[in-house]
Parts: structure tokens; sequence; C-alpha cells
């Protein structure tokens, strides 16, 4: 159906994501996983729109299918890198040091 709403669907299988996602502290994996939930439920445009994810382009990196790759917030201190496939947001590296997540 053409110009219906799409849901973002997560894409959590990249190793560096897993390799820091199991090594994250009690309390920060809770807020990482209550932010991965509200991705889940929200459509695209929301997620464009939603201040609280601060969706950030990283203009020095680019995608294995050579789009856009970008920065959003998780929780106060972590940051993801991801990017858009059809309705897949496929997270690439989470990062619990904010700066890294645009020197990578």
């Amino acid at each position: 159906m053409p110009g219906a709403p799409r849901k973002v669907r997560l894409d959590l299988n990249s190793p560096e994501f897993q390799d820091i996602f199991f090594s994250l502290e009690v309390v920060d994996l809770k807020q990482v996983v209550a932010s991965l939930r509200r991705l889940r439920a929200m459509e695209w445009n929301d997620l464009y729109r939603h201040p609280g994810f601060q969706w950030e382009a990283v203009n020095h990196l680019k995608a294995p299918n050579d789009t856009k790759v970008y920065s959003l917030r998780l929780s106060q201190r972590i940051r993801a890198i991801a990017f858009r496939e059809g309705d897949f947001l496929r997270i690439i590296s989470l990062h619990p040091d904010h700066d890294s997540a645009y020197t990578s």
C-alpha cells in the first residue's frame, strides 16, 4: 500500500554491535534495550523527527549499501551507528563514549 506508514525494523546482527551490547553493564543494557523497544514501535517518519534519538548523519562514513550512516542516541551515555536499508535500521555498532561514534 503506497504511502502507508512504515515501521522501523531492527537488524542487530552486526558482530561489532553485539560485542559491545553483550558487555554492557546492567544499567546501560536496560536503557539500550528500552530504546530498541521504542525504535521497534516507531514509524520511520517519527524516528527522523524524534528529538530524543538525535538522528544525525555521520558524513565521513558510508554504509555497505553505499548510503549514509547515522548516529542515534540510545541512552545518556551510548550512541549507535546505523544505516537504513528498506524498512530495516541496521545497527552497525554501539559507542559508550558518545564522541567515539563520530571517529569510527
